[in-house]
């Protein structure tokens, strides 16, 4: 029996140990607080800031009883015949309704975030042209020598001939010769200067344009220009109208300021630029133009193209992010941002706010059984390589938070069910977020018509979406998990370089290039398969940059970045440039006793043309001190003043090592995990996102003397199955997949009683596929009709038209005889549920399963003789609206691009097949005895 192993592997090492009980007393062995950051919280859009106090506390009210912990506003466009009720944003009516919104939140237990702008990115009215989004226009003419140029040096964009300006134009001679000739051109671009006799010349002039963007999806109030992110004179004027809304009105500030993903396009300058590049890098710029402009054509073009973006990533940093960050602080304000779309290293951008944000975009291909797929939706730019950007920097700098953007475009409006949500849920708390927003919820009146002010890209959490009847339980589910991954501290194995330079170095269509989110994937294979080689063998990793390197010490023969985490070892992924202060930091590191693993060779050179000599020359010196490899095919281990140096090609062999620490979970089962360490042992999150069930012992990749099981979706928790193995730790699991479970280790004996039931299959079960009887309570269209079911199927089946189109709940109930065998327990299987279901057992709530395998436990409410069952299913919208669109129905009311689809072009959902709803397997009970 696993409950005696139990018993030995628990007593055993703790008489060794000589653990006390009153050790294991002092054990944390509860359910952690769940405080309104451990609920998930929502962007929360205002259409035409049309809001009032009524409408606002309903709206409140309705997401906080539904589990909600908060909002973060974010004004869009609004709705079509409601403009006089519009307010302007950040106006003295806005600013009492941002008041009101606020103290209403409070009432209620929620937290309000801000976004620092409307739509998005950062913008408005008083944005003027002078701190306007600014970009490089490059004009290119040939001149002979002794001959005037027969054309003014004029921008030949007409769109640009209003405002850009003449910044540099020089004159390149063909043996190299580099002539500043700014000075000699008139105010009507007129040359005033002759190329010397002999000599033909090249001419470069740089105009400094406006991209013109205009805000995305503004509100009232905060239409105009989007602002020049590289400009701090410009980022602290359009802060400052926040000084004065909030000092002049004296409202309330909010939990945290809010920036959406980086999406400014074409922004590739700023006036200061030149000036910023020649104090930075030491040489001016505009003596390579023809390099910048060469798309790294050669050498020196790449190298230039370096030093241009390490510079614009640099002003974005310090001119924005950090600027924005020191203001809100001023205020006593935290700053949440997405740095993905940025034209600079992400790392650094995100660990220079308080909160970083990733995004997930699109939905995974997860292979487990049940799972409904959707093929309307195929993209998917949210796979754990791109996700870990965020935690990265949160845990290398120490900041106890990762945000998500969740489920921005998972599937069609209309079409997102609960249980497409959970697996994409636990793949982002895998990757490190602990602090869930959903993407998102509107504003809208109670009696407004169905279905309600609507968000076009939204999974639209709201009270007129079907699945809201039974979101609390998924909501519960989020709160129960972020209560764990909340505390201590992240623990993951190693420090996986990011080669931003290597990264730059490739992508060579345009000296400007941004970390888009789409498409990353495919711009960063190689450093993207490496992460995942990595984490297939039973590891998990941290992103860090040169910067973060530079920051980190040793301790213990550990890594420890500049926030306090531990890592193992530093890891380098075919690198081949690296700065040489990088790489002598990294020489210290190993001389002090910290372990580094180069892969396929060691770095070769370094990036930039910045002082090249000068910096190969360091560079070199560091690497010669490292130990010679003469084929990295074979790995090698090899010591460095008090540390060791690993060199291969192959991660499984570089990473044995830590043997010890590999998480067999996902190096041999196939699942996912993340771990945390908390003063007293371990927490990890398992979860099974491929087919493939467990039933075994699991060995852990840290040691415990206990261990409990907290069940997120229930909320129940027993003493877990645990034994010694070869001096590893073993813990029993049973895991379907689809499912996922909590650990929480400790170093010692705990004091919980109860332990976690651990049961198999009898063989015996009951098939109840006939026999139901089908009514509709809530249904829109009303369905007056009962069914009599002979078998289980989609109720659209069924011959009444009305259920092809309705949306509702459906309840499905049948008696039936039973017997009970003593001490056995009943499991019972509803199949495919589409989409949700509440199940009752004689009377008595069994639980809402909202996800696959879509099974609860139930043997507590069967008794021998008459049984009744009753399971409420509620479906999709996407029939109902369908049908609006078949019939003509008027309910797209919204300005601007008022509702599109997922390819976001104007269309109807008149084409769409009717999607099937309620029950559509046979539902069975299976006996199990314990184990």
């Amino acid at each position: 029996m696993i409950q005696k192993a139990v018993v030995i592997g628990i007593l055993l090492p703790l008489l060794l140990m000589g653990c006390s009980s009153s050790v294991g007393s002092a054990y944390d062995t509860d359910w952690p607080e769940i405080t309104n950051e451990c609920k998930p919280w929502t962007r929360w859009w205002w259409m035409g800031n049309d809001v009032d106090s009524v409408t606002l506390a309903y709206n409140l009210e309705a997401l906080s009883k539904a589990g909600i912990g908060g909002v973060e506003i974010t004004p869009i466009y609004g709705i079509k015949g409601r403009e006089a009720y519009y307010l302007d944003y950040l106006s003295p009516e806005w600013m009492s309704i941002l008041d009101f919104t606020i103290s209403e939140a409070t009432r209620l237990g929620m937290g309000v975030d801000m976004n620092n702008g409307t739509g998005w990115p950062f913008g408005g009215p008083e944005v003027s042209l002078e701190d306007a989004a600014t970009m490089a226009i490059f004009e290119e003419y040939r001149l002979k020598g002794g001959q005037p140029l027969n054309e003014p040096v004029m921008v030949r964009d007409k769109r640009q001939k209003a405002f850009a300006r003449l910044d540099k134009l020089i004159a390149y001679s063909p043996d190299g010769e580099k002539v500043d000739i700014t000075d000699k051109v008139s105010a009507e671009g007129k040359l005033d200067w002759l190329a010397p006799q002999g000599k033909d010349y090249k001419l470069i002039a740089l105009f400094l344009g406006k991209t013109r963007q205009q805000v995305k999806r503004a509100a009232p109030g905060g239409e105009g220009y989007v602002i020049n992110h590289f400009d701090k004179r410009a980022v602290m004027r359009y802060l400052g109208k926040f000084d004065t809304a909030f000092a002049e009105n004296n409202t309330p500030f909010p939990n945290t300021f809010f920036n959406d993903s980086y999406e400014v396009y074409g922004a590739d300058w700023t006036p200061e630029l030149l000036d910023e590049f020649e104090k930075r890098r030491g040489y001016e710029l505009q003596d390579y133009f023809p390099e910048l402009l060469a798309n790294g054509a050669t050498d020196i073009s790449a190298r230039v193209i370096t030093d241009y973006r390490e510079t614009i990533g640099e002003l974005l940093k310090e001119n924005f992010t950090l600027t924005w960050t020191e203001w809100a602080h001023a205020h006593g304000v935290k700053t949440r941002n997405q740095a993905h779309g940025s034209p600079a290293n992400l790392l650094d951008l995100y660990a220079s706010v308080d909160i970083p944000e990733c995004e997930s975009f699109g939905i995974t291909n997860f292979d487990i059984p049940y799972l409904r797929k959707d093929s309307i939706r195929k993209e998917n730019d949210s796979d754990p390589t791109i996700l870990k950007y965020a935690s990265s920097a949160a845990h290398v700098a120490g900041k106890p938070y990762t945000s998500s953007e969740t489920f921005t475009w998972l599937t069609e409006h209309f079409r997102t069910s609960l249980s497409q949500c959970k697996p994409e849920i636990d793949q982002m708390f895998i990757s490190g977020v602990n602090r869930v927003y959903f993407h998102g919820t509107t504003y809208s009146p109670k009696d407004a018509a169905w279905p309600g002010w609507k968000f076009y890209a939204s999974v639209d959490m709201s009270p007129t979406n079907t699945i809201w009847k039974d979101a609390p339980a998924f909501f519960n589910y989020i709160a129960r998990i972020q209560s764990f991954l909340q505390i201590g501290k992240p623990d993951n194995d190693f420090l996986l370089y990011l080669p931003i330079y290597d990264i730059w170095e490739a992508q060579r269509d345009h000296y400007f290039t941004t970390f888009a989110i789409h498409g990353m994937r495919e711009r960063l294979p190689d450093f993207c398969d490496a992460v995942e080689e990595i984490m297939e063998c039973g590891y998990d990793l941290d992103y860090i940059s040169d910067h973060f390197i530079g920051t980190t010490s040793v301790e213990n023969g550990l890594l420890k970045t500049e926030g306090g985490t531990t890592y193992k070892a530093l890891i380098l992924p075919a690198v081949k440039y690296i700065p040489a202060e990088t790489m002598e930091q990294i020489k210290k590191l190993t001389e002090q006793g910290a372990t580094v693993i180069f892969a396929e060779h060691y770095p070769s050179d370094v990036p930039g043309l910045s002082q090249l000599k000068e910096r190969r020359e360091r560079f070199n010196i560091s690497l010669s001190q490292f130990p010679q490899v003469r084929a990295f095919e074979n790995m090698s281990v090899r010591p460095l003043g008090k540390g060791t140096v690993i060199t291969g090609t192959d991660y499984r062999e570089m990473v044995a090592k830590w043997k010890e620490n590999e998480e067999t979970f996902v190096s041999e089962q196939g699942g996912q995990l993340i771990r945390r360490s908390h003063e007293n042992g371990h927490v990890y999150f398992f979860s099974m996102l491929h087919n493939n069930s467990v039933d075994g012992w699991i060995t852990l990749g840290v040691k415990a003397g206990s261990a409990i099981f907290f069940d997120p979706m229930t909320g129940r928790k027993g003493q877990a199955a645990i034994r010694q193995n070869n001096g590893r730790t073993q813990v029993y699991m049973q895991l379907k997949p689809g499912e996922s479970i909590i650990l929480k280790t400790f170093s010692g004996k705990n004091t919980i009683t109860g332990e976690w039931a651990y049961y198999q299959p009898t063989g015996k079960q009951i098939d109840l596929n006939n026999g139901w009887e089908l009514s509709f309570e809530e249904s829109e269209p009303a369905v007056a009709e009962q069914f009599h079911l002979d078998t289980l199927t989609s109720w659209t089946n069924l011959d009444n038209d009305i259920l092809k189109k309705n949306m509702g709940t459906g309840r499905y109930r049948l008696t039936f005889d039973f017997t009970k065998e003593p001490g056995h327990e009943y499991r019972i299987s509803l199949g495919d549920v589409r989409e949700s279901a509440r199940l009752r057992v004689n009377g008595k709530d069994a639980g809402t399963l909202f996800a696959v395998p879509f099974e609860a436990m139930i043997g507590s409410f069967l008794h021998d003789g008459e049984n009744t069952i009753e399971i409420d299913v509620t479906n999709l919208p996407a029939n109902r609206i369908a049908d609006y669109d078949r019939r003509g129905v008027d309910w797209r009311i919204f300005h601007e691009i008022n509702f599109v689809s997922i390819t976001y072009k104007p269309t109807l959902f008149d084409h769409w097949d009717v999607v099937p709803s309620g029950l559509l397997d046979p539902v069975i009970i299976q006996e199990l005895r314990p184990k």
